[in-house]
């Protein structure tokens, strides 16, 4: 019974947002977000509407914390966290709710006994891989919905300040201006740190797969 109801919140909340597709791009999504600024309620919201929607158009992250950056500046660090936070959670609850038996789910949860739930999730995040195919491996192999949170939020603040200093510094919001944002040497950064996050559970998980069939000998 919890498999269907995560099966019909998953797929429901993709169908029900992935109406919002048709609204247009994320530059006519976020053209509000100055206007609102002034008023944090309604600002909230359509952050977090935004955030919902995301998934299902296949935004890039960014353009949530991009948003709010322009809105409001880098004070803006903890919604936008927040909102990242959020928008992971639909394609979460979809892996969830198809999670399999394969080869590859198998191997990702060996993978995710030897690093734990928030070091896997949070070194996966700083990878420059996409957010939403992340989300749906995650609740695919089992991740717990707690660490999957906690390894969210760390794993997307390096994002969520990038985001917010980009949205900053630009005139106006448009698709264009989202790429291209990421400086290279960031992505070098965050990569080797991810790297070294997953390095020594990834070493035990071979040497003990290679150590096994010596045991049964």
């Amino acid at each position: 019974m919890q498999r269907r109801t995560r099966l019909g919140v998953g797929a429901g909340t993709l169908l029900a947002v992935g109406l919002a597709a048709w609204a247009g791009s994320p530059a006519a999504a976020l053209a509000g977000f100055e206007a609102l600024a002034d008023r944090p309620l309604a600002f909230a919201a359509a952050v977090f509407a935004v955030a919902l929607v995301r998934p299902a158009c296949a935004w890039p992250t960014l353009v949530v914390s991009i948003g709010v950056g322009y809105a409001i500046g880098l004070e803006g660090l903890p919604l936008a966290l927040t909102a990242l936070v959020v928008t992971s959670l639909p394609p979460y609850w979809f892996g969830a709710s198809m999670a399999g038996g394969g080869r590859l789910t198998a191997a990702g949860r060996r993978l995710l006994a030897e690093t734990g739930g928030v070091r896997g999730v949070a070194a996966a995040r700083l990878l420059p891989l996409p957010s939403d195919v992340i989300s749906v491996a995650a609740g695919g192999i089992g991740v717990r919905l707690r660490p999957y949170l906690v390894g969210t939020a760390l794993g997307e603040l390096p994002w969520a300040v990038l985001g917010l200093v980009v949205g900053r510094s630009v005139d106006h919001l448009t698709t264009g201006s989202l790429a291209g944002a990421v400086d290279p040497w960031l992505l070098a950064g965050m990569s080797a740190l991810a790297v070294l996050l997953l390095a020594g559970p990834s070493y035990r998980l071979v040497a003990d797969r290679q150590s096994t069939p010596s045991a049964v000998e």
